[in-house]
């Protein structure tokens, strides 16, 4: 019996000055270690110590507020991020923006699969995810900041195809979470609601010859941890951290149909769905959903994005129409009732929860069918920058892992943002007041999803608005079909930075109000 419990405060006293820490979570407290997080802000306050640490994370981790990724947003504490995903942590976006930290962005994909490359002593991750885009070292290579100098990505040549190598280097502390741990160190994530790259991470800082420290919800004997619940072997822990009030998300403490350990009933009878399609309200996000839903088929594999492609979960799940494709979400879940909001990467009833790395493995080789996708900006070259806007470190998370590799791109989105008003009934939809700030425009601010790339691959590509549908070509941005009670010229193409390709006689968008 090896007992390896520790406390908080000893376990942050195990991180060193400069040392690389690694953690994995996802936006909602979704498998966040924000107990182990909490005690190094402590002991940095207290002590000023651990100082100028490297942080890498593949998701986003906080609440927007305090916990999570927040905690280490002190200057002094952290000097590099290699973050996936930023926007649950407005303190380390900020130290970004103020040139404070070194800030850098990988695809989650990418970082995640990193992880396991490091693990296994390979000479990084080699791959095609990211060419094209800013972390293609022809652009960018990841760096968002003035700060940010380090190289981590370079081209490399196999067989005469351009590849991108992301390059390896050691993880000193891994700060993750798991459910139950027994004293010898094994990990169990029976209650977590997924398992993103926990053991990818693990391994990484154990086979550099680093620490790596759970925080769990409870402690058992020795054994008493049936080896097929055990994700992590006590041979990769070091220590463990029992938090008993360690709660399930931000949002609740414990639901067993989140954990996948239980199934609830939560499908509608035909007359509960005709009564909730009654009951929604008609809007412009009602009006991308159900034209988007269009483009799905019997048995399709999809992944559903964060924002307003939710909305197109929501309606498969209302019609009662999950069983008829394979729903997944890069978190490594299949199935099941997909959550939106701060709980996006949750899933209610899931058919099946694997890591990450091999989700993302799925996907990069051409397993995915229709990725439906939101957009920040998007440009007449059909790029599209979710990652950068309006000068601010945002993140694509999986974005980039996904949109690049899926047979079909479905991108949705509002035409703009900011003030946009509309009027909207079950026939044709009017704008009342424009937006602000217009999403098409001439030049994107950072390519995160490179046009020109998809259709060397061959990929399909559409961007569906409220008003009008849009499909890219080897010309560059068709206008396919408009919506009733839209006028193309006044509320599409002047609201456009550029002119897309116009046919003779643009098809109407097939219309659903709400």
């Amino acid at each position: 019996m090896r007992n390896k419990v520790i406390d908080a405060q000893e376990a942050a006293a195990l991180i060193p000055d400069g040392a690389t820490l690694g953690t994995v979570g996802g936006g909602g407290g979704l498998v966040e270690a924000d107990t182990l997080l909490a005690a190094v802000e402590q002991r940095f306050l207290s002590t000023g110590a651990p100082r100028e640490l490297r942080v890498i994370h593949s998701l986003g981790i906080g609440d927007r507020d305090r916990r999570g990724l927040n905690r280490l947003a002190y200057e002094g504490l952290v000097r590099k991020v290699i973050g996936g995903h930023w926007i649950w942590s407005p303190r380390m976006q900020a130290l970004a923006r103020e040139e404070k930290i070194e800030a850098y962005i990988l695809p989650a994909g990418v970082t995640a699969q990193l992880m396991r490359e490091i693990g296994a002593g390979r000479p990084g991750l080699i791959t095609h995810v990211g060419l094209g885009t800013f972390v293609d070292p022809r652009q960018d290579g990841g760096r968002m900041n003035g700060s940010a100098r380090d190289e981590l990505v370079e081209l490399i040549e196999i067989d005469g195809r351009t590849l991108l190598r992301y390059k390896p280097f050691p993880v000193d502390v891994a700060l993750l979470r798991g459910s139950y741990a027994d004293v010898d160190g094994n990990i169990s994530m029976e209650e977590e609601p997924a398992n993103l790259e926990a053991f990818a991470m693990a391994l990484a800082a154990h086979n550099s010859g680093g620490v790596v420290v759970f925080q769990v919800r409870g402690l058992v004997d020795a054994g008493a941890i049936p080896a097929r619940q055990v994700r992590i072997p006590g041979a990769l822990v070091d220590a463990v951290v029992v938090e008993p009030e360690q709660p399930q998300c931000h949002a609740f403490y414990y639901d067993p149909s989140i954990s996948g350990q239980q199934k609830v009933n939560w499908h509608l009878d035909a007359s509960q769905r005709k009564q909730a399609a009654a009951d929604e309200r008609p809007g412009p996000r009602a009006v991308i959903a159900h034209r988007a839903a269009l483009e799905l088929f019997d048995n399709a594999v999809i992944n559903f994005g964060f924002g307003i492609p939710d909305g197109v979960a929501k309606l498969v799940a209302a019609r009662g129409e999950t069983e008829r494709y394979y729903q997944t979400i890069e978190h490594g879940t299949y199935g099941g009732e997909l959550l939106d909001g701060v709980l996006f990467g949750f899933a209610r009833n899931a058919s099946c929860m694997i890591d990450s790395p091999s989700q993302f493995d799925l996907y990069n080789g051409g397993g995915l069918d229709i990725a439906f996708l939101g957009f920040g900006e998007m440009d007449k070259a059909g790029n599209v920058n979710v990652s950068r806007l309006g000068g601010t470190t945002v993140g694509p998370g999986g974005f980039m892992d996904i949109a690049q590799n899926a047979r079909k791109v479905v991108f949705c989105g509002m035409l703009e943002a900011k003030g946009v008003e509309y009027e909207v009934n079950g026939k044709s939809i009017a704008i009342k007041r424009y937006g602000q700030i217009g999403k098409m425009v001439d030049e994107v601010d950072q390519v995160t999803f490179s046009g020109p790339h998809a259709i060397e691959r061959g990929q399909k590509v559409l961007c569906i608005t409220e008003r009008a549908v849009f499909e890219l070509t080897e010309a560059g941005l068709y206008l396919r079909e408009v919506a009733p009670g839209i006028d193309i010229q006044a509320d599409v193409l002047e609201r456009m930075e550029f002119e897309p390709i116009m046919p003779a006689e643009v098809r109407q968008m097939p219309f659903v109000g709400g």
